[in-house]
């Protein structure tokens, strides 16, 4: 079974483009080393939580967008092999990817197993 890494982002809204096209540069480093797929997505419906919510995951502020990410690989194992050398890969191009358009030290993230793929 595929096993995912799955990411929640406070973006500033300004730097949705820049984003959008930091995530495609990463993305072709995570293809060539075994990713199935990425997904990006923009907060369009994310509603405020009386008890928690996205916002206060990431402790968005007013002018930030939360954005909800995936990436799907083949199994754990290829993860666990590969997902370092995607950032050496970055490092030895010369991709400056440590520059990110929002703050990555409020970025959530985790590696999950998947229990039921439809």
């Amino acid at each position: 079974m595929t096993y995912v890494d799955a990411f929640v982002a406070a973006v500033p809204t300004q730097n949705k483009e820049k984003y959008r096209k930091h995530a495609e540069e990463a993305a072709v480093f995570f293809k060539k080393h075994g990713v199935l797929s990425i997904v990006e997505c923009w907060g369009d419906d994310v509603p405020k939580g009386e008890v928690t919510d996205f916002y206060g995951a990431v402790k968005a502020k007013d002018d930030e967008t939360v954005v909800f990410s995936w990436i799907v690989w083949p199994d754990k194992a290829t993860r666990d092999t590969n997902n370092q050398k995607v950032f050496e890969d970055m490092e030895a191009a010369g991709s400056d990817m440590s520059e990110m358009p929002f703050d990555g030290k409020r970025m959530i993230f985790g590696g999950f197993q998947p229990i039921l793929e439809v």
